[in-house]
């Protein structure tokens, strides 16, 4: 049903997207905000009920919330590189924690940039190195891989998968504190908004702040994690039947077992309330300075995360997994007060499943450097402009989004189409199938009842439309296998220093 060619680096790219790097059209500001690990779910304005987000919500209310975005992949570095390149993970190759992004393909940071566009980045980065042309004119206070480039290389392994000792300082470190963390973001935020302070007038910009809460460590500034000190956590989603690819990744990622009961497991769901908040501060903060500058009625801000977290449903923490908690991601799309593309009203949840994948189309889209269509177009899962869901919502479109990272002995994917949630396994494990419509919390596995047989072949017959997951996985394999001879063999890559998330400095 759709078609690949390949670039001349041999990395498949969408066939028919032919892309131009010139202003078409009347030009406009975008303000990227990108947070880490917040989940789709814990946000005032997507209903949560404690927490409070109030400078996300007036930004939702000066636009658009889309209920049903996603990541590509619930994982930072892959998915980081499907937000620069608008591809899938199975396109750019970009597979793990230690094959981050690195020029190719192309961005639309390049083709902005190349296009006149005045774009740089504040804050976590997550590609390979400063050493690379992002296609960013400056990269401020950025974070990048660690290990010299290797990120985590231990989620090279499989067959058998490592040991993950480094799974006991999620439980262990909790805050009320501050954390190197916390103390990035605060950098981040002041340098964006100097740099707000002196953004250029005549000439568009893009400036894309990546900050790292509510990630953990769960450690929330002490006036941030005070509104949550007493608040009751909802009870967690319990732990689904036996599957031979979830108990094993449960016993790799083994974060629950270091608590010492459901109240200390409630202080470290309260410590990601207080970092959500802390977030949103910094977030208003960015704005503030935006209105200040007087550019806010030429700037359009889209914020999103990178992939959402667990907290303890399941009895999973952090992500790698494909239940919405995990692959579910917060998308608000603001317009400038010029805008001529935004319909209206403001305020209005739009249910078209979107994307991180969506990102850099919606942006190329909001300051005029168009991505010409040719050879019938786009396909329904490919990156597009979001902007295009806006007067016309198309709530069955597909979502695909992919894991092939540490602690998985396969590769797994999964497919939003409407109401329906698919995943596959790649070693022939048993499939997923959800409601979401009727089963939000994903209580019910449908193709375990076999009550829905039709649809389980259906939505496989879908994905490989998409792609074939064995041969996708198995060229997972093949590529981490370069990387881990690169890196002296699995005894070698065993041996590097491990740790739970990325070290500063």
């Amino acid at each position: 049903m759709w078609r690949e060619r390949h670039d001349r680096g041999g990395l498949p790219v969408l066939a028919g997207v032919v892309y131009s790097a010139a202003v078409t059209r009347s030009q406009q500001n975008v303000l990227v905000l990108l947070s880490d690990e917040h989940t789709r779910g814990v946000l005032g304005c997507a209903g949560h009920s404690v927490v409070r987000t109030p400078n996300l919500d007036r930004l939702a209310a000066k636009g658009v919330l889309f209920s049903s975005a996603y990541t590509p992949s619930p994982i930072c570095i892959p998915a980081r590189a499907s937000l620069a390149t608008g591809l899938h993970t199975f396109q750019h190759r970009c597979w793990s924690s230690a094959q981050a992004y690195r020029t190719r393909p192309e961005s639309w940071m390049h083709r902005l940039s190349k296009a006149g566009v005045i774009t740089e980045s504040i804050g976590k980065l997550h590609f390979r190195s400063g050493d690379d042309d992002h296609g960013f004119a400056a990269e401020h206070l950025p974070m990048y891989l660690a290990n010299d480039g290797y990120g985590w290389p231990q989620s090279l392994l499989r067959d058998p998968l490592p040991s993950f000792p480094e799974a006991a300082e999620l439980a262990a470190r909790l805050g009320p504190a501050e954390s190197e963390y916390t103390e990035y973001d605060r950098r981040i935020t002041d340098r964006a908004i100097e740099w707000l302070n002196d953004a250029p007038g005549d000439t568009p910009w893009v400036l894309f702040v990546s900050m790292v809460s509510p990630h953990y460590p769960l450690t929330a500034p002490p006036e941030f994690y005070e509104p949550y000190r007493r608040v009751p956590v909802p009870a967690r989603l319990p732990a689904p039947p036996p599957h031979p690819v979830l108990d094993e990744m449960r016993e790799f990622w083994d974060y629950d077992d270091y608590f010492d009961d459901d109240d200390h497991r409630d202080e470290a769901v309260r410590n990601y309330y207080g970092l959500v908040s802390f977030l949103d501060h910094n977030v208003g903060r960015i704005l503030a300075a935006l209105d200040d500058s007087g550019q806010r009625d030429a700037t359009a801000v889209l914020y999103t995360s990178d992939h959402g977290d667990m907290l303890g449903d399941r009895g999973f923490w952090t992500k790698s997994v494909m239940y919405e908690g995990s692959v579910g991601v917060p998308m608000i799309l603001s317009p400038s007060k010029t805008s001529a593309w935004f319909p209206g009203p403001v305020g209005r949840a739009n249910p078209t499943p979107v994307s991180l994948v969506d990102v850099g189309p919606t942006v190329e889209e909001l300051v005029g450097v168009e991505s010409s269509q040719v050879d019938g177009g786009l396909v329904p899962w490919a990156g597009q402009a979001m902007t295009r869901f806006l007067s016309n919502p198309q709530p069955e479109r597909p979502v695909l989004s992919e894991y092939h990272d540490g602690g998985c002995p396969t590769g797994m994917f999964m497919l939003r189409q409407g109401r329906w949630k698919y995943v596959y396994y790649a070693d022939g494990s048993p499939p997923h199938l959800f409601d979401l419509a009727n089963d939000p919390g994903e209580l019910t596995d449908l193709s375990a009842t076999g009550d829905q047989a039709a649809m389980v072949e259906e939505m496989e017959r879908d994905l490989r439309d998409i792609l074939d997951p064995e041969a996708v996985d198995q060229q997972a394999q093949a590529d981490k296998a370069v990387l881990i001879e690169e890196l002296g063999g699995r005894a070698s890559v065993e041996s590097w220093a491990g740790f739970n998330h990325t070290p500063m400095g």
